[in-house]
């Protein structure tokens, strides 16, 4: 098997994980609700600069078909958000003529971005020695036609949902408990955690 084969056949099979997995979620959703949710927004983390596209070309696609699968009439508006934990701007912010890592919330989505993609960084979390490392989004899909400022808003208030930390974290609830997840199947269990505990994030 070639190199291109098998990185075709490694995406293919987090594909169909990514599918099965969101298709369940939803099922999920509906059987508390009985009805589908008309916006969805996925924080994607883990991607560098060299995958974007095949996100955009790949995932989105499939994301966009799962929903087809739940229902056929159902097409609910979509945003797909990429998050970086690790990025190598600082920035700062001048407090009487001495320089100081901005406060939280702060929102950095021009003069340091990109002006052909959909991007920010944001300040969720503080340091209580050197200087702060940002969080960086990029909005690879958005039909949901919510404001920048909105988009933005949202993100910082995922950051207060971890459940086992009183303060902010820095990244979105969503990714950290996936995070958890998978270093504790990989770390500890080996194998496919309960489904009983699937409602139960807190224990992560």
């Amino acid at each position: 098997m070639g190199v291109f084969s098998f990185i075709r056949m490694k995406i293919w099979l987090i594909l169909l994980g990514l599918i099965l997995s969101f298709t369940g979620a939803l099922n999920k959703w509906y059987r508390y609700n009985n009805c589908f949710p008309s916006r969805i927004i996925v924080y994607r983390d883990g991607v560098g600069d060299g995958m974007l596209q095949t996100i955009v070309d790949y995932e989105v696609p499939q994301l966009l078909s799962s929903f087809r699968d739940s229902n056929s009439n159902y097409s609910p508006k979509v945003s797909v958000i990429v998050v970086r934990k690790t990025c190598i701007p600082r920035f700062f912010t001048e407090m009487n003529r001495t320089l100081q890592n901005p406060p939280l919330g702060t929102v950095i989505d021009s003069e340091a971005t990109r002006p052909e993609w959909y991007d920010f960084y944001l300040i969720s979390q503080s340091a209580h020695q050197g200087t702060v490392t940002p969080t960086y989004y990029n909005v690879i899909y958005d039909d949901n036609g919510l404001k920048p400022d909105h988009m933005q808003r949202l993100t910082y208030k995922l950051c207060h949902l971890y459940y086992n930390w009183p303060g902010l974290i820095k990244i979105p609830a969503p990714c950290q408990y996936a995070h958890k997840l998978t270093f504790l199947v990989g770390q500890s269990i080996h194998r496919e955690p309960s489904m009983e505990l699937a409602d139960c994030l807190f224990y992560l």
